[in-house]
């Protein structure tokens, strides 16, 4: 096998993988009970023209395991991360209590749970659609190689490998869904 060929199966393995990492982050933050200052990162705030992480802008702290209050260093960023979070829909509502943002989070029901699995299931179908995607450019460039003189066998060989690796990504998206729902169902 060549060093290209090489080359181009550790660029699939790499890209794979950093769709698969995204995903458990993604799936990290749909949470089913307890209150957590990590249910509100990756929310940007529109801070004087710049998207900014919220945490760079507001204290996040759970006082208890059903609310987060958000308390800006600058008063005037209420209103901007209050925006922000609705943005979001994350499926709550923040309140202006003085100087801070008080989000008390509603009672998981069943119906919020089954709700919570259709995002993480988006999600998950967005993770293969990535991965799907990283095959589809790769096979591209290996076929593009056979006009530098790879040989059809190689092409063959290395487009196998490929399907290979998509397949574990694909089938490691689908057990960290069926992990992720039963984290959601489980009362």
């Amino acid at each position: 096998m060549t060093d290209s060929s090489k080359n181009l199966i550790q660029e699939c393995t790499t890209n794979m993988k950093s769709a698969v990492k995204f995903l458990e982050g993604s799936l990290h933050k749909i949470k089913a009970g307890k209150a957590s200052p990590s249910m509100l990162e990756g929310i940007k705030v529109d801070y004087y023209g710049n998207m900014t992480d919220l945490s760079q802008v507001a204290n996040i702290s759970t006082p208890d395991a059903k609310q987060i209050i958000v308390q800006p260093w600058e008063k005037a960023m209420l209103s901007p991360i209050d925006k922000a979070i609705l943005a979001a829909n994350l499926g709550f509502t923040p309140k202006f209590e003085g100087d801070m943002l008080r989000i008390t989070l509603p009672p998981v029901t069943e119906e919020r749970r089954r709700e919570l699995v259709k995002i993480a299931k988006a999600e998950v179908e967005d993770a293969k659609v990535s991965i799907r995607n990283v095959r589809r450019g790769i096979i591209d460039k290996i076929k593009k190689s056979k006009d530098q003189g790879v040989s059809e066998d190689e092409i063959k060989v290395v487009e196998k490998e490929i399907e290979a690796i998509t397949e574990k990504e694909i089938k490691s998206t689908e057990e960290l869904f069926v992990m992720k729902e039963k984290e959601i169902m489980s009362i």
